[in-house]
């Protein structure tokens, strides 16, 4: 739709304007299809119910299982230490080289079968399908779905391959030599280049021709319900080498093993699954998959078809939810929101609108401030007038709309973040607000009265009593508004720009409806504001 028709629209909500029927009126801007999230429930929350005769059962196996089980894991971690000793003695925490072949052939049969008897004294019965791929034929294992600390078995089912670790965890008494026996990929959280230094190791260890250990990556990043696959992060990707997908399954009547940001803690979901007979688990190793030349240089790419096979081996859906969605569910929780607010499905909204994570965390306090008061975290249009201090208008209906893409009278987070998208691009360009600043400054002077403010405002909603004072006062320092003030509050509430604009659409449209002969330049005032983009910005008005 046109910028005149737009206008159009919005004029003929003014009153006088002659229009009949207001639900005819066309949109002020053309609706896109919402961003519908997939069917599939929040992939960060566990909801699990035992029942009373549950209970009872896990408390009299408890009773037996827990210290038995409890005591042969400690024994086995006492007696896997000696082992990881000989492996990692007098090596580098951080290695630039394999530890030396003779160490790894002491050390690693004999931590692969710990390692088993591990899993087997807390109960677990572990399924494997599948041939696990050479380190020539796959240097990288890439494993999903990611939803437990106990997803560990599929690295000692693999061999022990490395992993990529925090620093801190290999700083850790025994654990943390256990974990270097492994051969990790150490991340530093104070390092700032620790992600690029990490995502060079793993080429570096990928590329070795089998001088290495293969690596094991959970690419998820976060732990799930496996209700679906999220995106996949592209570091296991971007060597471009083979990867060998890994499946993990648990197939049990009762979950006691998934660990997500809402649901049982570490240690509860430890002791359930210690006082459980047994847990079943399932390790499939698919078919080897070779990256294509497209694919090499695109690992997102990579990534997603890696992630599609998965899936549909898994019979489970995709998602574009990632951990930034775990980071703004949980923010939204802290806000007094409700936790699902935030599963905006990070990855698709960031790529289709060019939004950051900083952007997006600041979008949701706006919208938190605007829905505190409001039940359910939804908000309707009465909330949106006061949070902007405006009357209930039919040009602020308009402008709701816009947040409103599925047309139900209210707005959710996700809604005003891509209503705020909209909003910004065509609205809050330099140029527009430079002309929308010029059109309020009606005397030329470099500044914005409230008097002038309100003239233009009144015009622009077609509410000729309309006190504005209050948003005045939102937007000015002093007793005016100057050019960055304006362009500051602009940029900073895109849905005031479009509102601002309205006047000036109305204006233009209506001098280019003229005939030919007496059309005139819109009636840009010539004040100091940004003098060198002023001829520019006439010549562009002329040409929209």
């Amino acid at each position: 739709m046109s910028r005149c028709a737009e206008a159009a629209a919005v004029a003929a909500t003014v009153p006088g304007a002659g229009v009949g029927d207001e639900a005819q009126r066309p949109p002020m801007v053309p609706r896109q299809a919402s961003f519908f999230p997939p069917p599939v429930r929040n992939p960060f929350v566990q909801q699990t119910r035992i029942g009373a005769a549950r209970r009872v059962q896990i408390l009299l196996f408890g009773i037996v299982l827990l210290p038995i089980r409890a005591l042969l894991v400690g024994l086995l971690l006492l007696l896997s230490w000696p082992f990881a000793l000989i492996a990692t003695l007098f090596t580098p925490e951080k290695l630039t080289h394999p530890i030396a072949e003779w160490r790894r052939k002491v050390s690693q049969k004999v931590l692969k079968f710990i390692g088993h008897a591990v899993f087997f004294s807390m109960g677990f019965t572990v399924s494997v399908k599948g041939k696990i791929a050479t380190p020539l034929e796959a240097p990288i294992f890439v494993v999903a779905p990611h939803s437990t600390f106990f997803d560990g078995v599929a690295c000692v089912v693999a061999g022990l391959p490395s992993l990529v670790s925090r620093k801190e965890n290999a700083q850790v008494p025994l654990i943390g030599r256990l974990f270097r026996a492994m051969q990790p990929v150490l991340v530093s959280r104070v390092d700032p280049d620790s992600r690029k230094n990490t995502i060079n190791e793993i080429i570096r260890r990928a590329r070795s021709g089998g001088e290495w250990p293969q690596i094991l990556v959970f690419p998820e990043g976060t732990c799930t319900n496996r209700s679906c696959l999220i995106t996949f992060k592209p570091g296991a990707f971007i060597p471009g080498v083979p990867v060998q997908p890994v499946l993990l399954r648990y197939p049990n009547k009762l979950d006691t093993v998934t660990w997500t940001w809402q649901g049982y803690t570490f240690l509860q979901l430890s002791v359930l699954t210690l006082c459980q007979p047994f847990t079943r688990v399932e390790v499939e190793f698919m078919p080897v998959q070779v990256p294509n030349d497209e694919e090499k240089n695109d690992p997102v790419l990579y990534a997603n078809k890696v992630r599609s096979i998965m899936a549909e081996a898994l019979g489970i859906p995709i998602t574009d939810h990632t951990y930034e969605d775990c980071r703004l569910m949980i923010s939204a929780g802290q806000l007094t929101l409700p936790m699902e607010a935030g599963l905006v499905e990070f990855t698709k909204i960031s790529q289709k609108l060019k939004l950051d994570w900083d952007g997006i965390r600041k979008h949701l306090d706006e919208y938190a401030s605007i829905a505190s008061s409001s039940k359910g975290g939804r908000i309707g249009i009465e909330e949106f007038a006061e949070y902007l201090k405006l009357p209930v208008s039919d040009v602020l209906r308009q402008l709701f709309a816009l947040f409103d893409r599925n047309n139900d009278g209210s707005i959710d987070f996700r809604e005003y973040v891509i209503g705020l998208a909209v909003l910004c691009h065509p609205a809050n360009t330099e140029e527009i607000i430079q002309v929308a600043f010029k059109l309020f400054d009606v005397d030329e002077d470099g500044y914005i009265t409230e008097e002038e403010f309100s003239t233009i405002l009144q015009a622009s909603l077609g509410l000729p009593d309309l006190d504005v004072s209050g948003l005045f006062k939102e937007i000015a320092q002093g007793d005016s508004i100057s050019y960055e003030e304006f362009k500051s509050f602009a940029l900073r509430h895109p849905e005031y720009a479009k509102i601002f604009t309205t006047y000036l659409d109305l204006q233009t449209c209506h001098v280019f409806s003229l005939p030919n002969e007496v059309q005139t330049t819109p009636p840009i005032a010539s004040n100091k504001v940004s003098p060198e983009h002023h001829e520019e910005s006439t010549s562009d008005k002329k040409d929209a």
